[in-house]
């Protein structure tokens, strides 16, 4: 269908966003992982986390619409998209973009920081968002309010650098009761956190977490795309 067309029938497919990458390979991280998803890795984030692994989608990217972002997403006949970034919510036209894909019949995954308001997402979206720990260097910007935006269906990840970012998410979840919200993730930062000490301090405090590593990196390394 032409742009112009789409446009006619749902006036979301003219929204324009700004486009990293758009790719198809495994889901590597929370409770999607490994599944076969496209990643739609929109440009641009407010926050700059010392272990940032994305920094290329900072900057630079296509201007493209939601229309084609669709057609795109539609070549690989997924079941699963996870909208990422970046901070995909810095961009406003993120919103049509969900709520297109939805509409479109697929399970959708947004990917956020959690400095950025929840409010405006569509409800059939799962939501995973990030809570920056101090090591990150971002602490500041966690949203605590968003927290009230999450439901059974999302779920909370806290990316950890060292004991003291552990002991940080160890409080969070106590004074919080993150567990209560949503399923609760702690991942180690790679090459930075040994995975087998994390696994040990979640065992050795019975935390009611999952701990996960990146499986796309086990897989095929830090390579962008994959």
């Amino acid at each position: 269908m032409a742009e112009s067309a789409q446009a006619a029938v749902d006036p979301r497919a003219a929204t324009r966003v700004r486009l990293t990458e758009l790719f198809f390979s495994l889901q590597g991280e929370t409770s999607r992982a490994g599944l076969p998803t496209v990643f739609v890795r929109l440009t641009g984030c407010p926050l700059r986390c010392r272990w940032c692994d994305t920094a290329y989608a900072f900057h630079g990217g296509e201007t493209v619409s939601v229309g084609e972002i669709l057609q795109r997403v539609g070549q690989h006949a997924p079941r699963h998209v996870c909208v990422t970034g970046g901070e995909p919510l810095a961009q406003p036209g993120c919103l049509d973009l969900l709520g297109a894909l939805c509409d479109a019949g697929y399970a959708v995954s947004l990917e956020t920081s959690g400095a950025v308001d929840l409010a405006g997402v569509d409800a059939r979206v799962s939501k995973v968002m990030d809570l920056k720990a101090p090591g990150s260097g971002e602490q500041a910007k966690n949203r605590w309010d968003n927290l009230a935006l999450l439901g059974s269906g999302d779920e909370l990840k806290i990316v950890l650098a060292d004991r003291s970012d552990y002991e940080w998410a160890r409080a969070a979840l106590a004074s919080r009761g993150l567990a209560s919200i949503c399923p609760v993730l702690l991942s180690p930062v790679a090459d930075t956190l040994p995975p087998a000490e994390l696994a040990q301090w979640i065992l050795d405090d019975r935390l009611p977490v999952r701990m996960q590593i990146q499986l796309h990196k086990v897989i095929w390394g830090n390579v962008p795309g994959r």
